[in-house]
């Protein structure tokens, strides 16, 4: 059986549906507990990550664990929630952690996460770390302008990352948690090439088949923006990523390739997939 935190989110909805593609039990956690997927594979279970002790019931018996935590989880005991599912019997951990952990490590935003790293490799467990450096399931933060007024409005629009499809990342996180050969690697996760905001934009509106206007935001406006649904330091550590990316932070990876057998998903594949989001 594994357990998969954070599943009814962008990464472990996909992750739930994977896992149970391949014949797994999942137990799904999240703080309302609703299964994400119709599936006699699949329970839910209600558990907040802030309250480790709730995690017992979910990991009771399982053999993996697909570890997310929210924004760098700096604000949970990261050593518990390990030792709770050491002490249940759970031999293999899977984290999503942050390319940042590494380009970053010794930043606010991004440090947390490079010791949750160390908690985690020094665990006893067989564990795997994810490396995404950007996600491409950002770009639903621009549905309501582009479905109000068909614009994106973004900070650093000539600024190009490798942002990963979080499909590609979920069948990677299958393949680590139910496969053998993953113990002790960390894998950088990216798409197939650095595409900028405004490039993205173009993307959009030739799936859509509208125009969508791109919308340069000031720094200082993207982080009032931004301010409202994550914490200050990891919003300060996005945009410096964002606006001032390091090589490494650029550099698209093969590691989705190495470990699927196939490229990664472009950012159009993505957009393809979830067109339906951007219009009314």
């Amino acid at each position: 059986m594994i357990v998969v935190t954070g599943a009814t989110g962008n990464i472990g909805r996909p992750l739930v549906a994977e896992l149970a593609r391949r014949g797994q039990d999942v137990t799904a956690v999240s703080r309302a507990g609703a299964a994400p997927l119709d599936s006699p594979l699949v329970r839910g279970v209600s558990a907040n990550l802030a309250e480790p002790e709730g995690l017992r019931a979910a990991v009771d018996g399982a053999d993996a664990l697909f570890l997310l935590v929210p924004g760098s989880g700096e604000h949970l005991d990261t050593e518990q929630i390990i030792g709770i599912a050491a002490e249940a019997g759970v031999r293999r951990l899977v984290l999503l952690s942050s390319l940042g952990a590494v380009t970053r490590a010794g930043s606010a935003s991004h440090g947390p996460l490079a010791e949750l790293e160390k908690r985690v490799q020094g665990s006893g467990l067989e564990w795997t770390l994810l490396r995404p450096a950007d996600f491409a399931s950002n770009a639903f933060a621009w549905v309501p302008t582009v479905r109000s007024g068909r614009t994106v409005h973004a900070p650093f629009g000539d600024v190009a990352l490798p942002a990963v499809d979080p499909l590609d990342l979920a069948e990677v996180a299958a393949a680590a948690l139910a496969d053998d050969g993953h113990a002790g690697r960390s894998y950088t996760l990216t798409g197939p090439a650095s595409v900028s905001p405004r490039d993205r934009t173009e993307v959009l509106a030739r799936v859509l088949g509208m125009p969508v206007a791109f919308v340069e935001q000031t720094r200082d406006q993207a982080r009032a923006a931004m301010l409202a649904y994550m914490p200050e330091p990891v919003v300060d550590g996005t945009l410096a990523i964002l606006g001032a990316p390091t090589p490494q932070e650029q550099q698209v990876s093969p590691d989705i390739e190495s470990v699927l057998g196939r490229p990664a998903h472009s950012f159009e594949d993505w957009v393809r997939r979830n067109a339906g989001a951007f219009t009314v």
